[in-house]
């Protein structure tokens, strides 16, 4: 499957006065290719969201590079946005934030249809744009606060649609929603991927809504992708004690029901990243090896960075935690 977004040991330093040199994102890899969600998942502040401005131009990597079906995504600065790059769209946790309020819904779509659509298809374009996302051609000549959270968000999804991209990156699009405008627009962004043929990286902390939707999931623990596999594969078995336990803390409903298991510890300050493999203090499963930074293993279509998963280490016959 060729790759339509490309990640490629992309790092995302920042320093203050305060904490110092602060390494958000280490060696990130990752693809998406056309048609498909790639879920990205892990705890705040393991720097998900660094990753997300990265990766659709909002800002520049310290190190490594982000293309778009082969061509470099370039950081954003005060000049337009080249032609090659309006593919890449992005949509944003806070639909109250991500629309502007002083202008109408119709004038914030505008500005993403291309030029060359002019006169009386520019306005049938809008009206287009907002039944895609199940909104009434009347919303055009609204404001965002004349809307619920739900209906911002649908908006906020069709202002990324008017270029017609073919890159969409969901940065938590749902967090801020009730539950049931949760379902509609995680449906609708769905629906989008699959009848456009456009790539999604839908980036998330909510293990259980990624294993719905994601053809594949990559988990994220301070600043590094500790494994990467098929969703399905994934929650069948999982290869990183990080991995399992995201899953052991979602609650099991069912016929053997399951309350949820407590990850112990809490996410290190980047700033003071632990030497080593970064989950080290908060593994049931540490020895001494861990001490050192594991290495990143392909398992056949998946890849897990821990050292159980070299062949001669198992939980098994692991030296014992400390």
């Amino acid at each position: 499957m060729n790759s339509l977004l490309e990640i490629s040991d992309v790092e995302v330093e920042y320093r203050s006065r305060g904490r110092g040199r602060l390494r958000a994102v280490v060696g990130v890899s990752l693809d998406v290719a056309a048609g498909q969600i790639v879920g990205l998942v892990g705890e705040s502040g393991c720097g998900k969201s660094s990753l997300a401005r990265v990766a659709v131009g909002l800002a520049a990597p310290s190190a490594g590079t982000v293309r778009l079906a082969g061509v470099p995504v370039t950081p954003l600065g005060w000049r337009r946005r080249p032609d090659t790059e309006i593919g890449l769209q992005m949509v944003f946790q806070n639909p109250y934030a991500s629309l502007n309020p002083r202008r109408t819904i119709g004038a914030q779509l505008l500005d993403g249809v291309p030029a060359a659509v002019t006169g009386v298809a520019r306005r049938n374009r809008v009206h287009e744009l907002l039944d895609r996302v199940g909104m009434p051609a009347s919303a055009a000549d609204r404001y965002p606060h004349q809307f619920s959270g739900g209906q911002r968000q649908r908006l906020a999804i069709a202002r990324a649609l008017a270029p017609q991209p073919r890159m969409i990156i969901a940065d938590e699009p749902v967090t801020a929603l009730d539950a049931s405008s949760q379902a509609q627009v995680v449906n609708l962004l769905v629906g989008l991927v699959r009848d456009l043929d456009m790539g999604m990286l839908f980036i998330s902390h909510d293990l259980a809504l990624v294993h719905e939707i994601a053809d594949v999931t990559a988990v994220m623990y301070l600043g590094r992708i500790v494994e990467t596999a098929p969703t399905r594969e994934l929650w069948r078995d999982p290869r990183h004690p990080y991995t399992r336990a995201l899953i052991d803390a979602v609650p099991q409903i069912g016929p053997a029901p399951r309350l949820p298991a407590t990850l112990a510890g809490e996410v290190p300050d980047p700033a003071n990243a632990p030497t080593g493999c970064r989950f080290r203090p908060r593994c049931p499963h540490a020895f001494a090896p861990c001490g050192d930074e594991p290495p990143t293993v392909e398992l056949g279509g998946r890849s897990a960075a821990c050292w159980l998963t070299e062949p001669t280490m198992t939980p098994a016959t692991a030296p014992a935690a400390h």
